[in-house]
């Protein structure tokens, strides 16, 4: 019985300790690694966020997504954006799994899809209504030509999620550093 205790506890400090490094990766390359664009910042963050949820139990996923997205808002210059960046970036994680052998899976490079849907339309509805003082047709029609810029940082986070999970997955990191 304590030696399953033992295992249970050091599993949750493995896992709080990742989510924590996820967190802080996710924060350096939003906050840092980003191209500045007409409403904020373009970045290759959600890579990472990609990463994580295709490693780490899902609620720490989203854990690591909202608190690495909020920090980057929040200090540099962007606090208004924390609210819809948490709800976001949590929900990012939702798309992709960690059940499956490799990262770099047929199921987690589609769920791609949704979430950079889910970026647009998201951060657009939130520009368009929360931002702007209430529902208009011309605030969310000019939300939404940030378009351009939310394909980018999709591309950009699809590369470096790929490029990292190709590494992660020929060292056989999931079967070494189960989480």
């Amino acid at each position: 019985m304590s030696e399953a205790i033992t295992h249970s506890s050091s599993m949750k400090i493995r896992r709080i300790t990742a989510t924590g490094l996820f967190a802080a990766l996710i924060y350096v390359f939003t906050a840092y690694l980003h191209i500045p664009t007409g409403a904020g910042y373009t970045h290759a963050g959600d890579g990472l966020i990609y990463l994580a949820a295709c490693i780490l139990p899902t609620s720490y996923a989203m854990a690591a997504g909202a608190i690495g997205g909020a920090l980057a808002d929040g200090l540099t210059g962007f606090p208004v954006w924390i609210p819809a960046t948490v709800i976001i970036k949590a929900v990012t994680a939702l798309f992709f799994s960690n059940k499956t052998e490799k990262i770099l899976s047929l199921r987690n490079i589609l769920a791609i899809i949704p979430s950079g849907i889910l970026c647009i339309a998201g951060y657009s509805f939130y520009e368009g209504t929360v931002m702007a003082g209430g529902f208009s047709v011309a605030a969310l029609t000019a939300a939404f030509t940030q378009t351009p810029s939310y394909l980018v940082q999709i591309g950009t986070s699809t590369v470096l999620f790929v490029a990292v999970s190709l590494l992660l997955d020929r060292i056989e990191f999931k079967k070494k550093f189960k989480l």
